[in-house]
């Protein structure tokens, strides 16, 4: 938000209502969902004052490990790295690049690839397997944050729905908002509840699956 002028370019003095300005502003949230983001994460913080973009990096409040682009903390920093991790962001563009819906897959490129909850839990799934295990408070913030941008840019492709690969390509990798979109709704809290639970579900779902190879002789 910051790249685009919604809270200040600086990434300092954030208000409580100036984070929930900026996150409507800036995604077309709802004042619900906004404000429990945002009053959340003040609260994660344990702060009462303004904050800056740094100190909301502060590792195990808000941020969490087996990020999906960034590396995770190592041991005895106090804060997350920042960098974006290309390895990162390419293994989870690939990860919605698996073929299973009709006219996506490798071959179709990224305009017609669309990420959806599945593709989300399978990407989750890696990472958390890579990562040191999280609490169940950041599993479903980690699983929140994608159930957001889900609905927020979802987009229809014949019987195919999802966010496009591309979009998530510039947002994720490049931090900056999709060129191509433009607000179709407000984003609210409960729809983004049921997005967190169909991730949830698929991750779960796919778990179940993994352990059921295995298990075969």
């Amino acid at each position: 938000m910051a790249n685009h002028g919604y809270i200040a370019r600086n990434g300092k003095n954030l208000g409580v209502w100036g984070l929930i300005s900026g996150l409507k502003a800036c995604y077309n949230l709802s004042t619900p969902l906004a404000a429990f983001l945002s009053i959340g994460g003040f609260f994660l913080l344990r702060r009462i004052r303004n904050v800056s973009l740094h100190k909301i990096g502060e590792h195990g409040r808000i941020e969490h490990d087996a990020s999906l682009v960034h590396n995770d903390t190592s041991q005895g920093r106090k804060y997350a790295p920042i960098a974006i991790v290309g390895r990162l962001v390419d293994l989870l563009l690939s990860d919605a690049k698996t073929g299973d819906e009709a006219g996506e897959g490798p071959k179709f490129g990224e305009r017609r690839t669309l990420m959806d909850a599945s593709d989300v839990a399978r990407a989750r799934i890696r990472r958390e397997k890579e990562s040191p295990k999280l609490d169940g408070l950041h599993a479903e913030i980690a699983r929140g944050e994608m159930a957001i941008i889900l609905g927020v840019w979802e987009t229809h492709a014949g019987k195919n729905v999802g966010v496009p690969v591309e979009w998530m390509r510039e947002w994720i990798g490049c931090e900056r908002l999709p060129k191509e979109w433009r607000p179709t709704h407000v984003q609210g809290l409960l729809d983004t509840h049921k997005r967190a639970a169909s991730i949830h579900a698929a991750m779960e779902a796919q778990r179940a699956s993994e352990a059921s190879e295995k298990s075969k002789p």
